[in-house]
């Protein structure tokens, strides 16, 4: 039997409903620091001390070092941290003396559990804390990620299942010798240009698309599908995803182009035997967005919104809305979220009082919320002297 059958279908996680809103207030940071200095996954030595990319899995509330041979491979059932750190400034000389800054990524798959996604949440601003407030926040979705997490992983590779949800992997399969009927969606980064993402999606004739390059594990053999309009890169990928393959396992690869009759072997397989294979125009969603493919006003939309209780209540105000918007907008007295193309940044003042820095993700959430029919946005958050070269960017573009 399949690996994916016999299973109840996963419910696909709405980052809406997750209660991560009333994090951020000061007692919390307070709180989340104490624990921080208790986490495992966070006093390795390395964290906060050296640049480099590390990445963590939420496993039973728990913080789980992902194995660095599996970097750029993700679950969809799943919730991930991941920080990047790096070097910036001059070592010497009359620059800005050389420190490390640091983006934090919780990355949350498509059918990740409500815990799973609170907890990545929390463990977020907990490792924000470790690092006494000098990261860049990132919230990441599965189906829309932002241009610097795909940045991050110019091979992504989204695989199906996830830790709770009982889901057998095609590798555990293979060695219990059951059938194995394995797809993989291989398509161009959208928005890198020399990126390539490899998605494990459903083995049914309908996820074929003539757009992208195809690869069907049967076990014993792999079979490769090349949609008539897919690009040379994709092709080159699926090479290097089949060559994997039959290194681990000595099995024979088949090329199919769509346009070849015998393309039918393929589609038949995923339960199309009754399909018009040269007549059939194959066209499915493809399961990561980018923004190059949404609309042009959203791209350039920039605004600028000011978080402030000074005057008692808590209130949401639009300061400015164009090209015009510059770092003298800031004021480090409140907090701001500048929507500014395809991702809501919100920025934190120095100054900014609790309850304002409490509120800043439900705000961007909610805000997001209304804007997302119109393109995919990701929501980042940046803290006064501690910001990003990308949000820098953003206020500048």
């Amino acid at each position: 039997m399949p690996p994916h059958q016999g299973l109840v279908h996963q419910t696909e996680y709405d980052w809406r409903d997750s209660n991560v809103q009333l994090i951020n207030s000061e007692i919390d940071h307070k709180v989340k620091y104490k624990s921080a200095t208790t986490e495992p996954a966070w006093n390795n030595g390395l964290i906060g001390a050296s640049p480099g990319l590390y990445i963590f899995r939420i496993e039973h509330f728990e913080v789980i070092p992902w194995p660095e041979s599996k970097y750029g491979e993700f679950h969809e059932g799943d919730s991930y941290i991941i920080l990047h750190s790096e070097n910036v400034g001059e070592r010497e000389g009359g620059g800005e003396k050389e420190h490390l800054i640091h983006d934090v990524y919780f990355w949350l798959g498509k059918y990740t559990t409500q815990d799973e996604a609170g907890t990545a949440a929390y463990k977020t601003v907990e490792l924000d804390d470790f690092l006494h407030g000098a990261a860049t926040q990132h919230r990441e979705l599965q189906n829309s990620p932002s241009e610097d997490f795909l940045a991050l992983f110019p091979r992504l590779r989204i695989l199906r299942g996830g830790v709770e949800s009982g889901f057998t992997h095609m590798e555990e399969a293979q060695e219990k010798e059951e059938e194995v009927n394995t797809l993989l969606r291989i398509f161009k980064h959208p928005g890198a240009r020399d990126g390539v993402i490899v998605v494990e999606v459903e083995p049914v004739w309908q996820n074929l698309d003539e757009n992208d390059v195809f690869v069907l594990d049967r076990g014993d053999k792999a079979w490769v599908w090349q949609g008539s309009k897919c690009a040379p890169m994709e092709k080159m990928k699926a090479a290097q995803v089949v060559n994997d393959l039959t290194i681990a396992k000595h099995v024979d690869v088949e090329v199919l182009a769509q346009s070849e009759a015998r393309s039918k072997v393929f589609v038949g397989y995923l339960g199309g035997e009754d399909v018009d294979v040269l007549g059939t125009r194959f066209s499915a969603e493809r399961p990561v967005r980018g923004v190059v493919e949404g609309r042009d006003d959203v791209k350039k939309e920039k605004k600028l919104f000011r978080i402030s209780d000074a005057q008692g209540e808590l209130a949401f105000d639009l300061v400015k809305d164009g090209a015009s918007i510059g770092e003298n907008d800031l004021d480090g007295n409140d907090v701001f979220l500048l929507h500014s193309g395809p991702v809501v940044w919100v920025w934190e003042g120095k100054g900014a009082s609790s309850r304002e820095r409490a509120m800043w993700l439900q705000i961007a959430q909610n805000y997001v919320q209304r804007m997302q029919d119109r393109s995919p946005i990701s929501i980042a958050k940046a803290v006064e002297g501690h910001e990003s070269r990308a949000f820098w960017t953003a206020v500048r573009a």
